[in-house]
């Protein structure tokens, strides 16, 4: 019994096993239990965990109490994921499944983490682990295993619940399951064979995955697997994984361990009709309610609120769930490159955004074409003293960031004007730069710096209020919708463009509001400041009255 722990269930012999004391006094009686389904001959890997899967019983629903059976956009997930090599190993060492809400994948999760703890995938003194970002999403999985487990004739008699520490042991093969999350200490030290991660989607850092993620290199054969609904922006881990996917699956990476399952709509889809309701929850009409969603599609669209949730958790999107100044898939729709070769000695503007002391400062270019378009390019600083706390407090990954040059650091603890300055300078000596539209925050020491190195780059001020901002704000507004905006997808701009919110006065005038918005959007509010100088100084009749510039 040293076995057992605090809060252990019973174990139960199924009929039909006799125990120990009974075999002394009735030995000549041999009981010999059917073997389980899944150790049927002439199974391959694949039909192994179907056969496991379809042993449990459905604990809750509306399907609660039948069979659980794998249907064919499941089997075909586990197929790609259990397939063996040439050496009977399997390839894939990272799954990443992502649909929408409610299409199963607490259950599939559930049965697949038994499948390793006790079924055709355990191994011998195997650490199965579902991770989630926080208590009450770790104990979902966990009750759901144990209620699977209460009422399967093999599992009840050979695993030991310990619900205290939402703990599971196998006493066969002394495989250990624990349910983890994002907020408790002491993850380190493990040796998982297999880990199911619970909606990543929500993870505000990539910490407990990365911990998990190397702690399998002590097992021959390890499977990391992530099931989630999309996250709301590019940066977040889980559309990280989801983009190295796609590559994948696109044929420009070769990776056999990694696969990706996604179902999803494309951001351009109907998301009113039946149709795009489909490609992102397969389980829709089945055990996913086709009314439930038409009534949250339906509410959707009466309430725009509504509508960025129903997105991102039904439609699979990464999309936010607040309404932002811009849509994601309007800016990635001005994704396209920028040359910058072509724009040397080009005419340009800038808009400067200064930092605090020790935030981000962003200054952008924008180079306006003969027909009324503009190439964007943006530049941003921060402190290098400190960095790797400040990608901690903001979770975006400033530190590969500036490793890829996408982000400029000053030496020190705080900003230090004169290297912005001096960058200014010789953006002044590449291209013609004809004048930089500036907030007034602590623009004297800049200007000093800036006359220190002898630039001659006029400069102008741009109020940060509803009337100075509202024409700036239009004007970005109606470039991007209009696809006259070439920003080339530079990620820092676009982490700033899907942070900002833009709030209006009485009389409908809009500003960028850095108080409503849920992260930097320094490069946004330079970006706006860049292009109503464009229109104010550019002095081209082919575009400037486009612009509608008073």
């Amino acid at each position: 019994m040293g076995l057992r722990g605090p809060g252990a269930k019973a174990i139960r012999r199924p009929a039909g096993v006799i125990s120990d004391d009974q075999r002394s006094f009735f030995a000549p009686v041999v009981v010999k239990a059917a073997a389980p389904a899944w150790e049927a001959p002439g199974l391959n890997r694949a039909e192994r965990v179907v056969a496991f899967l379809e042993s449990l019983e459905v604990t809750a629903g509306r399907l609660a109490g039948q069979a659980f059976r794998v249907r064919d956009w499941q089997r075909d997930i586990i197929e790609a994921i259990y397939r063996e090599d040439d050496e009977g190993k399997r390839p894939v060492r990272t799954a990443v499944l992502t649909f929408g809400r409610k299409n199963g994948k607490t259950g599939l999760a559930a049965g697949l983490a038994l499948c390793h703890l006790a079924g055709p995938e355990a191994e011998r003194r195997g650490e199965v682990y579902s991770a989630a970002n926080d208590k009450e999403q770790a104990g979902k999985t966990f009750a759901e295993m144990v209620a699977m487990v209460e009422v399967h004739p093999i599992l009840a008699h050979r695993i030991n619940v310990k619900r205290f520490g939402k703990e599971l042991e196998d006493m066969e093969t002394s495989s250990i399951f624990k349910a983890l999350s994002a907020d408790v200490a002491g993850k380190h030290g493990l040796s998982p064979s297999c880990v199911i991660y619970d909606e990543l989607g929500q993870a505000a850092n990539r910490e407990l995955y990365d911990t998990l993620d190397t702690a399998m290199g002590a097992r021959d054969n390890p499977l990391l697997m992530v099931i989630s609904t999309q996250a709301a922006t590019d940066i977040a881990p889980m559309s990280q994984l989801v983009d190295y996917g796609r590559r994948v699956n696109d044929g420009v990476i070769d990776d056999p361990s990694f696969f990706l399952a996604e179902y999803s709509a494309p951001i351009d889809a109907d998301p009113w009709v039946e149709e795009t309701w489909k490609l992102a929850n397969p389980a829709l009409g089945d055990f996913l309610s086709l009314g439930e969603v038409k009534r949250q599609a339906e509410q959707a669209r009466r309430m725009p609120a509504k509508e960025p949730a129903f997105r991102n958790l039904i439609l699979n999107q990464r999309v936010a769930s607040e309404r932002t100044f811009l849509g994601i898939g309007e800016w990635k729709a001005c994704n396209s490159a920028v040359d910058l070769e072509r724009l040397k000695g080009r005419k340009c503007f800038a808009g400067l955004d200064l930092s605090a002391v020790r935030d981000l400062t962003a200054l952008v270019l924008v180079f306006p074409d003969d027909d009324g378009a503009f190439d964007v390019v943006p530049f941003f600083w921060l402190p290098n003293d400190g960095l790797l706390d400040r990608e901690e407090d903001d979770r975006v990954p400033y530190m590969a960031w500036r490793q890829s040059g996408f982000l400029l650091t000053t030496p020190g603890i705080s900003i230090q004007p004169d290297f912005i300055a001096a960058h200014v300078a010789r953006m002044g000596e590449i291209y013609d730069l004809r004048m930089v539209g500036f907030d007034r925050w602590r623009i004297e020491e800049f200007q000093r710096a800036l006359a220190d190195t002898g630039a001659d780059i006029p400069m102008h001020p741009v109020g940060q209020g509803y009337k100075d901002m509202a024409p700036a704000v239009d004007l970005l507004e109606r470039l991007v919708a209009e696809r006259r905006l070439r920003h080339g997808g530079h990620p820092v701009l676009t982490w700033c463009a899907t942070n900002t919110v833009a709030t209006p006065d009485p009389a409908g005038n809009r500003k960028l509001d850095k108080m409503r918005s849920r992260g930097r959007i320094d490069g946004m509010v330079a970006l706006a400041m860049a292009l109503i100088t464009a229109a104010k100084f550019g002095g081209e009749e082919e575009w400037v009255p486009m612009m509608e510039v008073v």
